[in-house]
């Protein structure tokens, strides 16, 4: 299913670079699985949350550390105790984004650089604060990742360590999944199953190319 939302601020797509999918969706929705329907479709897709995990590892622990006492464990940003202190500060998540966002913009600049030169037709920026960051601009098409939100709740409280008030919290720094379908190009509902999903993404791969 797609839905058309013209954007102006939204970059024509040339021959001179890919055509950049934008996924997005709240958290518990299924992006993860859905971000590997594409990757296995071999659409190159660039994780906006593994490159988190790589820079807590290596660029943003000392900024993190400086910012954040007592996080670092082992040379890496804890993310338990990173969590622990957003937690009792919710004002850190600005800090923590100010510190964390150009780092990841810049891994993108060179994911995209690289399948620029490599001729790449179609590539994915896999996103989970898309709406919440603006990027819309930096995609061309945008498609959210959704379901039920029985399904959601379900799905996200079965983590380790989550709890009511932890789902309520990251939700409300989530744009509301409605909120979400309406920019989106193309819809993929995670609710229907597996296979339901994997077809989508192939029927959306299959139309851009």
């Amino acid at each position: 299913m797609e839905t058309t939302h013209p954007d102006p601020g939204r970059k024509a797509s040339g021959p001179s670079r890919p055509l950049i999918l934008g996924l997005t969706g709240s958290i518990g929705m299924g992006k993860s699985t859905t971000a590997g329907f594409f990757s296995g479709l071999g659409v190159p897709v660039n994780d906006a949350d593994a490159v988190v995990h790589d820079l807590y590892r290596g660029e943003a622990v000392d900024p993190v550390g400086a910012a954040f006492p007592g996080t670092i464990r082992d040379g890496a940003v804890d993310r338990a105790a990173l969590a622990q202190a957003l937690a009792r500060d919710p004002s850190g998540f600005k800090r923590l984004e100010a510190i964390v966002h150009p780092l990841v913009r810049r891994r993108e600049a060179e994911f995209l650089a690289h399948h620029r030169a490599a001729a790449t037709p179609l590539v994915m920026l896999d996103i989970p604060l898309l709406f919440e960051t603006g990027g819309q601009g930096r995609v061309d098409k945008i498609v959210v990742v959704t379901c039920a939100p029985d399904i959601q709740k379900e799905r996200v409280l079965k983590r380790p360590g989550m709890t009511e008030e932890k789902f309520a919290m990251l939700l409300a720094r989530q744009v509301p999944d409605a909120v979400k379908r309406e920019g989106a190009n193309y819809l993929i509902d995670t609710g229907l199953g597996l296979e339901a999903a994997q077809a989508a993404a192939a029927a959306i791969v299959k139309e851009l190319r």
